[in-house]
C-alpha cells in the first residue's frame, strides 16, 4: 500500500508539473494579406455604421514626403507618434530586452501601421448614422504644438476639417507605461453636432501563442465587472458580416485590449461613461481590432466644445504595477491582465510572498530557496503525521503478509481482517495523502507564477542560470558546450541540463531514503528507481527556477525523512524493554 502511495504521489506531481499546455492545440496561423485595398467596415467620413463598435480602421497611405512625427522619450518607454492618423505606432521598452544578451534589443510593444507586423492604437470620433461630418481618418495630416513627448511636457494635436468642427488630441505619457489621451471637438459649425467617441487596439497578423490553456495570448476585456478571453480563432471564424464583430458587450468603463505573455496593449474608456467593447477581425487585412466606442453620441451644440477622455496602456504586465493602475485608475479587474488562473486566490498571495522575498535578498533563485522553507516548516506537522503512518504501515507488514496468505482463498475476508488490523492499530490509509493534495496547488502556483509572471523573467540565480523562467540552458549531450552543437535542434529529447540531473540525483536520493523505512520487494524497487530518470528528461524543459525549487525541496524533504524515521526509530527500541 505505500508503494502505491508513492507511485500515485509521483503521478500526480507530474500532473501537477504538465498541466494542459501539452494537450492544448495551437491555433493556426492566418495569412496576413498585404493588399493595400481600403476596407472600412463603418464611416470614414460620415457613413452610416453600426453604433456597437468603431468605424474599421482604414488602411494608411503611403505618406507622399518625411513621415512626420512627434518623439516619445519617457523613463520607460522610448518610440514616436504619428502625425498621419494620429496613431500610436511606435514604441519600445526600456528596461526589457528580447533576450539576456546585454546587447539584445528592447523589446517592441508597438510598431507601424504600415510594417508586415504592426501593433497600434488610433482613436478618433464617428458620426451618428444620420449625419455627415467630415471627420479625422488614418490618412488625416494633424498638427502638433511640439516635437518631443515626454512625462513632464504633454503634446496637443490639431485638425480643422472646414466645416466648422476643430478637433484636437492632448497626449501625455507617465513614468511607466500609461498614456492619456483626451480628445476634444470645437464646434464652430452653427449647428448641433452628435459624434461617438472610440479607442481601439488593432494588431495586423496572427502571433505564435505558445502558452497553451497555462497563459491566455489574445483580446481580453473587463466591462461591468466581468472578465472576456477571446481568441484570435474566435476571431476570425465567428465574426458576424457586414462588421465581422465576434463578440460584443455594452456596459459601464473597463478596459480591452490584446494581450501576449509579457506585453499588454489597452485602452481604458471613462470608467464613468456607457461604452460598447467589441473584438473585430478584417479578413482582406489580416486585422485584429479590440476597442471600445461610446453607447450614446456626444451631442456638442453650436458654439460648444466637447471633451472625452480615455488612458492607453502599451507596456510590460507588471503585477505592482497593474495593481497601482487599477487603484489610482479606478480600473476593475486590471490585475487580470496577468493570468493567475482559475486558482488565483493561491497565485497572487504566493507571487506576493516571492516578490517581497526578492525584495529583501535581491535574487529570485535566493527566494525561491526561501520560499521551499516556509512551505517545509508550514507542513512539517502533516508531513511528520504522514510519515507516522507509513512507519506504522511498514511495521504491520509481516502481520498483512500473514492474513494474506492465511485468507488467500477468500478476498473479502482477507481485505476485511486487514481493516481490522489497521483500525486497531490506529492506521489511517487515507492520512498519508493529506500532505500530497494540500500541497500540490502550491506547486501549481509556483509553476503558473514562472510561468506567467514577468518578475520571473530574465530573472538570474548563480553561475549560468541567466533566466529563471526558461529550462536550462545545458545540456550534457553536448558536454556542456564542449561540443559546438545543439542536438536538442535536431531532437527535443535531447536535451538535459545540469540541473534537471541534479534534481533527478535529489529525487533517487529521496526514494531510497523513503525505500528504507518500508518492506519494498525488488520488482517495486525497480519501477521506483526509473521514475527519477523519466521525471528528469521531463524537467528539462520546465523553468529552471521550479527545477531549482524541487532539488533544494527534495533535500530538505530527505533531511527531514532521515530526522523523522530516527526520531521513530529511537522511539521503538526504547519501548523494547516494557514488552519484555
Amino acid at each position: 500500500m505505500d508503494t502505491k502511495r508513492l507511485i500515485l504521489a509521483t503521478l500526480l506531481s507530474a500532473v501537477v508539473l504538465i498541466g494542459f499546455d501539452y494537450f492544448y492545440p495551437q491555433a493556426p496561423k492566418a495569412p496576413v494579406s498585404t493588399s493595400s485595398q481600403q476596407t472600412v467596415s463603418g464611416p470614414a467620413s460620415g457613413a452610416p455604421a453600426p453604433a456597437a463598435q468603431p468605424a474599421a480602421a482604414e488602411a494608411p497611405a503611403q505618406p507622399d514626403g518625411p513621415d512626420m512625427r512627434v518623439a516619445i522619450d519617457a523613463p520607460a518607454v522610448q518610440g514616436s507618434l504619428s502625425l498621419r492618423g494620429a496613431r500610436l505606432d511606435d514604441l519600445v521598452l526600456k528596461a526589457y530586452r528580447e533576450t539576456t544578451d546585454a546587447n539584445s534589443p528592447d523589446v517592441r510593444v508597438l510598431s507601424h501601421a504600415t510594417e508586415s507586423k504592426p501593433d497600434y492604437v488610433d482613436f478618433g470620433w464617428r458620426a451618428s448614422s444620420d449625419a455627415s461630418v467630415h471627420l479625422p481618418d488614418a490618412n488625416t495630416v494633424w498638427k502638433a504644438d511640439a516635437t518631443r513627448l515626454d512625462a513632464t511636457h504633454p503634446v496637443t494635436l490639431t485638425w480643422d476639417n472646414g466645416q466648422g468642427l476643430v478637433f484636437d488630441i492632448a497626449l501625455s505619457v507617465d513614468k511607466n507605461f500609461m498614456f492619456t489621451v483626451t480628445q476634444r471637438v470645437h464646434n464652430n459649425s452653427g449647428q448641433a453636432v452628435a459624434l461617438y467617441p472610440f479607442y481601439r487596439v488593432n494588431r495586423g497578423y496572427t502571433p505564435e501563442t505558445n502558452g497553451g490553456m497555462l497563459v491566455h495570448e489574445g483580446p481580453i476585456s473587463v466591462i461591468d465587472g466581468r472578465l472576456n478571453e477571446g481568441s484570435y480563432k474566435a476571431m476570425r471564424n465567428d465574426g458576424v458580416p457586414p462588421d465581422n464583430v465576434s463578440w460584443s458587450h455594452q456596459g459601464t468603463g473597463g478596459w480591452a485590449g490584446i494581450t501576449d505573455k509579457y506585453w499588454l496593449m489597452a485602452v481604458l474608456p471613462d470608467q464613468n461613461a456607457q461604452v460598447a467593447g467589441a473584438y473585430t477581425y478584417l479578413p482582406q487585412r489580416g486585422m485584429y481590432q479590440v476597442g471600445f466606442t461610446a453607447s450614446a453620441p456626444v451631442q456638442i451644440a453650436a458654439g460648444q466644445t466637447a471633451t472625452n477622455e480615455a488612458h492607453v496602456f502599451a507596456g510590460a504586465k507588471e503585477v505592482r504595477l497593474l495593481d497601482q493602475y487599477e487603484h489610482d485608475l479606478h480600473v476593475p479587474m486590471f490585475w487580470k491582465a496577468v493570468d493567475f488562473g482559475w486558482l488565483s486566490f493561491l497565485t497572487r498571495p504566493v507571487f506576493f510572498v516571492l516578490d517581497w522575498l526578492y525584495s529583501m535578498m535581491g535574487n529570485f533563485g535566493l527566494a525561491l530557496l526561501t520560499f521551499t522553507v516556509i512551505v517545509k516548516v508550514a507542513f512539517l506537522p502533516l508531513t511528520i503525521k504522514q510519515m507516522r503512518m507509513t512507519w506504522k504501515t511498514s511495521r504491520l507488514k509481516p502481520k498483512v503478509d500473514q492474513i494474506r496468505a492465511r485468507y488467500k482463498e477468500d478476498p473479502m475476508a482477507m481485505q476485511q481482517h486487514i481493516m481490522a488490523l489497521y483500525r486497531e492499530e490506529k492506521v489511517n490509509l487515507f492520512g498519508g495523502f493529506l500532505p500530497l493534495f494540500i500541497q500540490a496547488p502550491v506547486f501549481w502556483c509556483l509553476y503558473k507564477d514562472l510561468y506567467v509572471t514577468i518578475e520571473m523573467r530574465h530573472a538570474p540565480f548563480f553561475g549560468w542560470i541567466k533566466d529563471l523562467s526558461a529550462p536550462d540552458p545545458t545540456n550534457i549531450f553536448n558536454l556542456f558546450g564542449l561540443i559546438p552543437f545543439n542536438p536538442a535542434h535536431v531532437l527535443p529529447l535531447l536535451a538535459l541540463g545540469a540541473w534537471p540531473i541534479l534534481y533527478g540525483a535529489t529525487m533517487f536520493l529521496m526514494q531510497k531514503i523513503s525505500a528504507s523505512s518500508t518492506n519494498m520487494d525488488p520488482a517495486q524497487q525497480k519501477v521506483m528507481a526509473f521514475i527519477p530518470l523519466l521525471f528528469t528528461f521531463f524537467m528539462a524543459h520546465q523553468p529552471v527556477g521550479l527545477v531549482i525549487y524541487y532539488c533544494w525541496s527534495n533535500l530538505l524533504t530527505a533531511l527531514q525523512q532521515v530526522l523523522i524515521l530516527g526520531r521513530f526509530k529511537a522511539a521503538d527500541k526504547k519501548a523494547l524493554p516494557s514488552k519484555s
